[in-house]
């Protein structure tokens, strides 16, 4: 996109101008799309920059920080009760030395890979063939709310309104699904900063759902009416709104608002049937641990997502135990990470199991990762601090490598450093399998270029 196209945050600009800059350009075009149903823009392009791997991308976010030492990256407990460099450790970045506390946990060797998984996630280690992971994350932030925002815009700080990543999927992407939104959110976020669509606007941000009868409050129409009915109210909606978008239409919140109330009229029809899960048969929802009062709300949340992703949704964002730090930091105790991590292993191992018997695990890209890892020492107890310099991510589907490790930290766990990925090489990875090339990612907003990722590129190693 050249340097005149800006995009504006408010205010008005003439109609012409308005298709003029929202057709051209990639991003334009996918903007374009967006208003292509009701004929204001002819032949709008939808698609990525090159054939796709991966339609669909599931991202399970744990909130508060994965111990990735007592999780997918073992180490030996030789150093445990020695002091150790702590080096540019802490808010004033004095050096220090802290005792390493021992890891309690077993790790066993699963699959014809052998990769060692802890005994808190036993069911993903029975599916560790069809996962990369990926021991060798870093980023910059070690207190949640800054970090939090760095790993979901892929920027430091807060002084332009970057975009959450599933709204620049959304953004480039468009929908593939008209009465479904593209991008979707499942579970409490650490930060509303995870559903924002920024400075692209804000038809693209997050559409939070949750599993049970009703996906959205007051979603269900009024009892009695038809879908010939509702089709006739959305036709004398869409009338009486076209004005309205014509003179508003650069003015994304009130575009956003009108676009939400025609969505939310089409999925009156078809959300409900997404979070219906009385046709599953039994022996899935056990594999999603449904039965069982410790995994039934993830297993519910991840049996929605794969069927988000069979009607064609492209980005669905979980977030597990969210709300202020996240009950994933764990400071006080080791032990608190056990109930989480039970919580979720089973529902995780399901979904990929379920996507792979259905054969959609080859076009549906898996993602699990935290905002940073925890520190081979405590804080005077036998919990672990916040440790940005060194965690673990992992990736199953969507044409990425199986069964593999790649990178790795120090023989402490402290800091990466066999093949260091910056957590934008996990944006790049990611859209590389959507079909699109990273280093195109970028607009003109508010006075300067922006770009999803600044740096990096995707991990080439781990993609098949």
């Amino acid at each position: 996109m050249s340097g005149d196209q800006s995009i504006f945050p408010c205010g008005r600009i003439s109609r012409r101008n308005f298709l003029f800059r929202a057709g051209c350009g990639f991003f334009g075009v996918a903007l374009g799309g967006l208003w292509a149903e009701a004929g204001e823009i002819q032949d709008a392009i939808f698609g990525p920059h090159f054939e796709p791997r991966a339609k669909s991308v599931i991202f399970l976010f744990m909130c508060g920080g994965v111990s990735h030492i007592d999780t997918f990256d073992p180490k030996d407990n030789k150093y445990a009760g020695k002091f150790i460099d702590a080096i540019g450790f802490g808010d004033n970045l004095a050096a220090m030395k802290r005792p390493v506390i021992p890891c309690l946990r077993t790790f066993t060797r699963y699959g014809k890979s052998g990769i060692p998984v802890s005994d808190w996630f036993p069911h993903v280690g029975t599916v560790i063939d069809e996962i990369a992971v990926i021991r060798s994350m870093w980023c910059h932030e070690g207190n949640h709310f800054p970090a939090v925002i760095e790993t979901c815009t892929g920027h430091r700080g807060r002084q332009f309104d970057h975009p959450t990543f599933g709204s620049w999927v959304s953004y480039a992407l468009g929908t593939a699904n008209r009465n479904l939104p593209t991008f979707v959110n499942i579970g409490r976020p650490s930060s509303p900063v995870q559903l924002t669509g920024g400075y692209l606007g804000a038809t693209v941000a997050a559409t939070p759902f949750q599993a049970g009868e009703t996906p959205i409050p007051n979603l269900h129409p009024p009892k009695g009416g038809s879908s010939a009915e509702r089709d006739r109210q959305m036709q004398l909606l869409q009338s009486m709104n076209a004005e309205f978008r014509d003179r508003y239409a650069i003015n994304t919140d009130i575009q956003a608002r009108a676009k939400a109330y025609e969505l939310a009229a089409r999925m009156q029809l078809s959300a409900p049937e997404a979070v219906d899960f009385s046709k599953e048969p039994d022996h899935v929802k056990e594999l999603y641990g449904i039965d069982d009062n410790h995994t039934e709300e993830f297993g519910k949340q991840l049996l929605l997502a794969r069927r988000l992703a069979e009607k064609g949704v492209r980005f669905i964002q979980i977030c597990h135990a969210g709300g202020g730090n996240g009950a994933w930091d764990s400071h006080g105790d080791m032990k608190s990470h056990a109930p989480l991590c039970r919580a979720t292993d089973k529902p995780i191992a399901g979904l990929i199991k379920d996507l792979k018997q259905r054969g959609m695990l080859d076009e549906t890209l898996v993602v699990w990762t935290s905002e940073f890892g925890r520190t081979p020492w405590s804080q005077n107890t036998t919990g672990r601090d916040h440790n940005p310099k060194g965690y673990t991510a992992w990736m199953a589907g969507g044409g990425i490598k199986g069964g593999i490790v790649h990178g790795a930290t120090d023989e402490v766990g402290y800091k990466a450093e066999q093949d260091p990925h910056y957590y934008s090489d996990l944006h790049a990875t990611i859209l590389h399998q959507l079909g699109l090339n990273h280093k195109k990612m970028e607009i003109q907003a508010l006075g300067r270029t922006m770009r999803i990722v600044e740096e990096g590129g995707p991990i080439a190693e781990i993609i098949g």
